[in-house]
């Protein structure tokens, strides 16, 4: 279920629940969406007064905690099944996955178990530290092609001191899984459902370049 909102409604409700143990472990839009970074104006091919930002977008999922603290990547995996009223436990995932207790060794898993239970998803990776554009703009219109099609978006991260989202041990370097479940291209915001939930975060906003600056040199599932 896609849920609407206006801009002005914009926002989103974090959970609080708090869990001590983490992992240090294509469809297109109906029409090219505007980039965050530049919201409000026109991307290449498109005239300014073809922009039409639709404001806050985001999935009705089913949230968990993840079981264990290498379970990020079923966790994940389980949030985004969610989303198409899928109900799979952490444990059969885990199985599925190959999950060890080392954690999901790589996104390709994950698009793999996505197909086996939805079909149409694809792994792109992100080699490039900091992204260039295109990979930016291609993940930006991937999550946007995602969530308008009822999708979430599956992204292995690396959230090294300095550059976390909200919670995460400051000291560490924290290789996790997590799920995107929403996106808002009037502030250039991302939706985030975390398994870790550091902090209690569990629900809650980055900006799209903070996300995309995660996911290097690692990939996404969308």
């Amino acid at each position: 279920m896609v849920v609407r909102r206006t801009a002005a409604l914009a926002g989103a409700a974090a959970l609080a629940l708090s869990v001590s143990a983490l992992v240090p472990a294509q469809a297109a839009p109906e029409a090219v969406s505007t980039p965050p970074a530049v919201a409000g104006q026109a991307t290449a091919g498109q005239a300014a007064g073809d922009v039409t930002p639709r404001g806050e977008v985001t999935l009705d999922i089913e949230y968990q905690v993840q079981e264990t603290s290498y379970w990020c990547g079923p966790a994940a995996t389980r949030i985004a099944l969610s989303a198409k009223g899928i109900s799979r436990s952490q444990a059969d995932l885990a199985a599925e996955l190959g999950t060890h207790t080392g954690g999901t060794d790589h996104i390709s898993q994950v698009t793999t178990v996505l197909n086996n239970h939805i079909g149409g998803y694809t792994t792109t990776e992100m080699p490039n530290d900091p992204p260039t554009q295109e990979e930016k703009d291609l993940l930006w219109n991937n999550i946007v092609g995602a969530i308008d099609g009822g999708e979430a978006v599956v992204a292995n991260i690396v959230a090294p001191p300095g550059n976390q989202p909200p919670g995460y041990p400051s000291d560490q370097t924290i290789y996790h899984y997590f799920t995107v479940t929403g996106y808002n291209d009037v502030d250039g915001t991302v939706q985030i459902a975390d398994p870790a939930s550091f902090g209690g975060n569990q629900i809650y906003w980055l900006t799209f370049d903070q996300l995309a600056s995660l996911i290097p040199p690692k990939g996404y599932s969308s």
